[in-house]
C-alpha cells in the first residue's frame, strides 16, 4: 500500500489568498500590468474596468483632449452652444440686405469686435424723407447685435469654465485608473506566484506518486521474473530428463550400428578391391579411347581439308556452270519466239444466236456435245504438224472465189516453240525458266508478250489467282528467289527490288506509286556504262519474297488502264513493265554480278475497223497510240536485224517511243530477250493472227548480238 502525501501548509495559504481575490474577467487576467515608471504617457491599449460602475474605458488617446462618448459618473449637463436671442420679424426683414462677419469663438483675439453693418436703401422709399428715423432705427438694432455679443461673449466665457472642469474631471479618472491598473498588477503578479507555488506542489505530489508506482511496479516485475524463472527451471529438468532417456536409446542404437558397420566394413573392402581392379580396365579403354580420338581428328582434318577442296570444285563448277548456261542460251538464240495459241471460252460461243428459241434450246446449247459443236464452227482451222519438238504451226483458209470455185490458203510458220491451247502456264514457263536463272548469273533478260486484244497475253504474264494458273512474272520472281536461296550454300548473297510502270498513250505512270496519274513527270535514263536503265520518280520496291510480288501485282492490275471494245470487253489500253534488280556478290570468291528481269505486257494490236475504236475519240487516240508504239518496236528490231547481218553502223530508231526507248538495253545485244506471241483460235480473228505470226516471224529471224554479263565493282558500279 502506498502512503498517501502529507498536506502542504503553503497550499492551504495559497488557496486561501486565492479565494480572498475577487474573481475578474478571463480576458482581464491575459492583460500586461502597466509600468510604474510610466505615468507621463497614456496607454495606447484598452483601460481596466472600474470596479464601481464596472464599465470598461475607451481607448486613451495621445494628448490631453479624449473624447468620452459614454459619461460614467455624475455631473453637469454637456455643454450646448450658445444661442443669442431671437429677433423681432420686423427687425429681421429691415436687416435682411446686411451682412456681418460671423462671431469668433472663444479666446481668439477677435471675439471683442463689432461687426461693420452696411447700410443699403429699401427699394421704394427715399432716404431723404425719413431720415430720423431711420437713425433711431439703426441705434435700436445696434443696441440690440450689442446684446447679442455680450450674451455670446458670456456663454462663451461659461463654456470655457465648463470645459476646464470637464478636463480636470477627466485627468482625476486618468489617474484613478492608473492606480486601478497598478492595483491589478500586483494582484496578477501575486496570483500567478500562487498558481506557479500551487504548480510545483501538484508536479511534487505527482512526482511522488510516480515514484511509488515504479517500486510497487519494480517489485511485480520481480516476482513474476522469479515464478517465470522456477517455472524454465522446471522446464529444464524435464527436457534434462527427456534428453538422457533419448541418450540412453541412442547408445543403444549406436551399439547395434557398430556391429553392422563392421560386418559392412569387410564387405566394402571387398568392393574397394573389385572396383580397383575395374578402374585398371577403364584406364586402359581410356587409352585406347585416346588412340582413337587422335586418329578421329586426323580423319577430321582430312575431311574438312577435302570439304574445302570440294567446295572449291563446286564453286569452280558454278562458274563453270554459268558459262555453259550462257553457252546454250546463246546457242538457242538471244532473241527467241514462243507462240502460244489460247483455248475456246465460253464467252467466244454464239450461245445468243441460239436464244429465240427458248430456254430449252439454251440449256441444249450448253451440254458438252453442242458445245464442242458450236466450237468447231468458231474455231479457225490451225493445226500444230511437228508432234516431236512442238516448233511449227499452220493456219489455214478457204473462201470462195467470184467464179464459185473453192479457194483453200495455206501458211506455215517456224518458231523457237508452239504451245497449243491445252498447254498449261507450267509448261510455258518451264521454256522460259532457263532465262531467270540467267538472270541471277548477272544478265539482263527481257520477256514481252505480243498479241492482239483478247489473245491471252495477260493471262500468260500475269495469271490467274491460283497456284496451277500462276502468269510467268509470279513464275519467273519464285524461280529467282529459289535459285538464289540454292546459290547461298555456295557463298552468294542476293538483294532484288523491283518496280511497275504503265505506258499509256506515250506517258509513263507508276503503277506502285501512291498519288494519282499525270501527277509527276517520268523521264528514262540510260547509263551506257553500267547497262542500267532508270525512271525517275517512281517507286522501287525491295522485294523480300514471292508472295510480296503477287500483293504487288495485284495493286498494279487494280490501277492499269483498261477500257472496252468490240475486240475485248476489258482490253489492256497501255502497255506494263514489271523490272526486277538483282544484285548478287560472293564474298568467298570475291564476285560481283548485277542483272535485271524486265517482264512486259504489250497493249493489244489490232486494227481501227475491228476494234471499233474510231467511233470513239479517246478509243482512238488511245488505238493510234498502241499501234505506234509497236509499229516502232518492230522497226527497232528490223533495224536489230539487219545490223545483225553486217550491213554496217545501222541506226536503231529506239526513241521512236517510249516502249522501245524504255527497253533500249534489253533490245540490244546486251540482253537475251524473248517474246511470247499469244494467238486467238477464233476464225474471226485470222487475220489479226496473221498480222501477229508475220510479226513474230520477222523478229524470229532477227540476230541481235552476243550477251553481256553485267559485273558489279565493290563500290556498286558495274
Amino acid at each position: 500500500m502506498s502512503r498517501l502525501p502529507r498536506p502542504n501548509p503553503d497550499i492551504d495559504r495559497h488557496h486561501q489568498l486565492s479565494s480572498s481575490v475577487p474573481t475578474m474577467n478571463s480576458t482581464n487576467l491575459k492583460r500586461k500590468a502597466v509600468d510604474d515608471g510610466a505615468t507621463d504617457v497614456q496607454p495606447r491599449k484598452r483601460l481596466a474596468p472600474i470596479p464601481e460602475s464596472k464599465q470598461p474605458l475607451q481607448d486613451s488617446k495621445t494628448g490631453p483632449n479624449i473624447n468620452i462618448t459614454k459619461r460614467t459618473t455624475t455631473g453637469p449637463p454637456p455643454l450646448t452652444r450658445p444661442r443669442g436671442p431671437p429677433l423681432s420679424t420686423a427687425t429681421t426683414r429691415r436687416t435682411t440686405r446686411a451682412t456681418s462677419a460671423p462671431p469668433t469663438r472663444p479666446g481668439s483675439s477677435a471675439s471683442t469686435s463689432r461687426p461693420t453693418v452696411t447700410r443699403r436703401p429699401i427699394a421704394g422709399r427715399t432716404p431723404s424723407g425719413s431720415g430720423a428715423t431711420n437713425d433711431q432705427r439703426f441705434n435700436a438694432l445696434q443696441q440690440q447685435v450689442t446684446s447679442i455679443e455680450t450674451a455670446r461673449a458670456a456663454d462663451a466665457a461659461r463654456l470655457a469654465a465648463d470645459m476646464e472642469a470637464e478636463r480636470a474631471k477627466l485627468s482625476e479618472l486618468q489617474e484613478n485608473h492608473l492606480a486601478l491598473s497598478r492595483e491589478l498588477a500586483a494582484a496578477k503578479t501575486q496570483d500567478i506566484d500562487r498558481r506557479r507555488e500551487l504548480a510545483d506542489a501538484s508536479e511534487e505530489i505527482d512526482q511522488l506518486k510516480k515514484k511509488h508506482a515504479n517500486i510497487v511496479m519494480d517489485l511485480e516485475m520481480d516476482l513474476k521474473k522469479k515464478d517465470r524463472e522456477n517455472r524454465e527451471l522446471k522446464e529444464d529438468l524435464r527436457m534434462a530428463k527427456s534428453d538422457l532417456e533419448r541418450e540412453r536409446e541412442t547408445v543403444s542404437t549406436l551399439k547395434a550400428t557398430v556391429s553392422h558397420q563392421s560386418t559392412a566394413q569387410i564387405t566394402f573392402t571387398t568392393q574397394i578391391t573389385a572396383l580397383q581392379a575395374q578402374v585398371t580396365a577403364l584406364q586402359t579403354a581410356l587409352d585406347m579411347s585416346s588412340n582413337q580420338k587422335s586418329n578421329t581428328e586426323l580423319k577430321l582434318e582430312t575431311a574438312q581439308k577435302r570439304i574445302e577442296e570440294l567446295e572449291q570444285e563446286t564453286r569452280q563448277a558454278e562458274t563453270l556452270r554459268r558459262k555453259l548456261h550462257n553457252m546454250v542460251q546463246e546457242l538457242k538464240g538471244n532473241i527467241r519466239v514462243f507462240c502460244r495459241v489460247r483455248p475456246i471460252l465460253a464467252s467466244d460461243l454464239p450461245f445468243s444466236s441460239h436464244s429465240s428459241s427458248g430456254s430449252d434450246c439454251g440449256s441444249r446449247s450448253s451440254s458438252p456435245d453442242d458445245t464442242q459443236r458450236l466450237a468447231e464452227t468458231v474455231k479457225a482451222d490451225i493445226v500444230y504438224p511437228d508432234k516431236l519438238d512442238h516448233r511449227e504451226i499452220v493456219v489455214s483458209s478457204s473462201s470462195e472465189s467470184a467464179t464459185g470455185q473453192e479457194r483453200k490458203d495455206e501458211w506455215a510458220f517456224a518458231f523457237d516453240k508452239v504451245f497449243e491451247p491445252h498447254s498449261t502456264q507450267s509448261e510455258v514457263f518451264e521454256e522460259i525458266s532457263q532465262l531467270a536463272q540467267s538472270c541471277t548469273d548477272g544478265y539482263n533478260v527481257c520477256v514481252f508478250a505480243y498479241g492482239q486484244t483478247g489473245s491471252g497475253k495477260s493471262f500468260t504474264m500475269e495469271g490467274g489467282p491460283t497456284d496451277a494458273t500462276a502468269g510467268m512474272i509470279p513464275r519467273a520472281v519464285e524461280q529467282v528467289f529459289e535459285v538464289a536461296d540454292e546459290l547461298k550454300k555456295k557463298g552468294w548473297e542476293y538483294t532484288m527490288e523491283g518496280q511497275m510502270l504503265e505506258i499509256y498513250n506515250e506517258t509513263i505512270n507508276d503503277l506502285l506509286g501512291k498519288g494519282e496519274f499525270d501527277k509527276k513527270k517520268h523521264e528514262i535514263k540510260h547509263d551506257f556504262k553500267t547497262g542500267r536503265t532508270t525512271v525517275t520518280d517512281v517507286n522501287v520496291l525491295p522485294l523480300s519474297s514471292p508472295s510480296q510480288v503477287r500483293s504487288l501485282l495485284a495493286l498494279a492490275q487494280s490501277r492499269r488502264t483498261v477500257a472496252s471494245t468490240l475486240m475485248n470487253e476489258r482490253s489492256s489500253r497501255s502497255h506494263s513493265v514489271f523490272t526486277l534488280r538483282i544484285r548478287g556478290e560472293n564474298k568467298m570468291t570475291g564476285e560481283t554480278c548485277e542483272g535485271s528481269l524486265n517482264l512486259v505486257d504489250l497493249a493489244g494490236s489490232e486494227r481501227l475497223e475491228k476494234s471499233g475504236a474510231g467511233s470513239d475519240k479517246e478509243r482512238l487516240r488511245e488505238t493510234q497510240a498502241i499501234n505506234k508504239s509497236l509499229s516502232a518496236l518492230g522497226d527497232v528490231i528490223a533495224a536489230l536485224g539487219e545490223k545483225g547481218e553486217g550491213k554496217g553502223d545501222k541506226h536503231i530508231p529506239y526513241r521512236n517511243s517510249k516502249l522501245t526507248y524504255l527497253l533500249q538495253n534489253s533490245l540490244s545485244g546486251n540482253s537475251k530477250t524473248l517474246m511470247v506471241l499469244n494467238l486467238s483460235p477464233l476464225a474471226t480473228h485470222l487475220n489479226e493472227s496473221l498480222c501477229s505470226l508475220r510479226f513474230a516471224t520477222k523478229v524470229n529471224n532477227t540476230t541481235i548480238g552476243t550477251a553481256k554479263k553485267q559485273l558489279r565493282a565493290a563500290n556498286g558500279s558495274a
